[in-house]
């Protein structure tokens, strides 16, 4: 039997082959959709508890807030002070330690050391935050009055190191180097992966140009790392402004508002604050506790924005 020729001119479109689809692909396509929407949903969640509970102490009147505040503004400005100016100090300190170990793991260590010294820094991340808390109380605190004393004495015309100097060395500054070594590890980790992710062709071509080691570092590891180095600080920084056991051990809770950081009277932090006084609150003191939460919630969210933003801008 035979079949007819195609009439001239008609065209014959090919026959598609139906796709397989898989019952795996169809598991993990789902399973996937759904963890995503989960996040999102127990986010959207945590966020409308935080506006639910915090709507009386937004709405208190003056002498039902803590510390006798006559608005939740002045009862949380002091412990957003705390909270970002001890995370902005302990990023001074923690940035340049994390990169200078981020590099020498990557490019300057020889490569049977580098792998364990890798590994010990990703030790300290493991360390809990109580550990981190006793230790600036315990040694770093009697550690540092001497140095704390130096600073005072001969750089105490510069505001930071001016005033009283504290006798037990608690101070926002041993509270930052705490949140420093605690931020390390995570900043540590991410500069360190990005930075073994650098081309090796472009490193041994400025090698071959004549370039020094630190040279080729800045020239081609150093520029195609950027969105990486600003991912790992958003993360330390992120990390900082979250701490509570250790800042909660080393300061005491306080509405001071003083860029001092020598003295004894140091402003606090909000998750410090809401960890020493959860437990005997009640009330619209309850209500004030949740609302400074979502306050620092608030400023996490934009934290995280700010550094999706600038990656994405240095990327494009």
């Amino acid at each position: 039997m035979t079949t007819a020729p195609a009439q001239p001119g008609a065209t014959v479109s090919p026959t598609k082959p139906k796709a397989v689809v898989r019952v795996g692909d169809r598991v993990f396509s789902t399973a996937s959709v759904v963890a995503g929407s989960l996040i999102l949903f127990v986010l959207v969640l945590v966020a409308a508890f935080l506006v639910w509970q915090s709507i009386p102490a937004f709405t208190a009147k003056v002498g039902e807030l803590p510390n006798n505040a006559t608005s939740f503004w002045d009862y949380v400005g002091p412990l957003v002070f705390g909270t970002v100016y001890s995370a902005l100090i302990a990023l001074v300190i923690a940035v340049p330690l994390s990169l200078g170990i981020a590099l020498f793991i990557s490019h300057y260590a020889p490569r049977r050391i580098a792998p364990v010294l890798g590994y010990v820094i990703d030790l300290l991340a493991a360390v809990p935050s109580v550990v981190y808390g006793l230790w600036g109380i315990v040694v770093l605190a009697p550690l540092l009055k001497p140095f704390y004393g130096f600073l005072n004495e001969y750089l105490g015309w510069f505001p930071l190191f001016s005033g009283q100097v504290s006798g037990t060395g608690r101070t926002i500054l041993t509270a930052s180097i705490v949140l420093a070594v605690m931020a390390i590890p995570i900043m540590t980790a991410v500069m360190r992966e990005i930075f073994l992710q650098a081309p090796t062709l472009n490193e041994e071509a400025a090698l071959a140009l004549g370039a020094t080691r630190w040279e080729m570092i800045r020239l081609s590891v150093l520029p195609f790392a950027k969105s990486g180095i600003v991912s790992a600080i958003m993360l330390g920084l992120g990390r900082a402004l979250g701490e509570t056991m250790a800042i909660a051990l080393v300061l005491s809770v306080s509405t001071n508002v003083t860029f001092q950081m020598l003295t004894s009277l140091n402003p606090s932090t909000i998750a410090a604050n809401i960890a020493l006084q959860f437990a005997e609150a009640s009330g619209t003191a309850l209500n004030a506790l949740v609302a400074s939460g979502l306050i620092l919630f608030v400023i996490t969210l934009v934290i995280n924005m700010l550094a999706r933003y600038i990656v994405r801008k240095r990327v494009s």
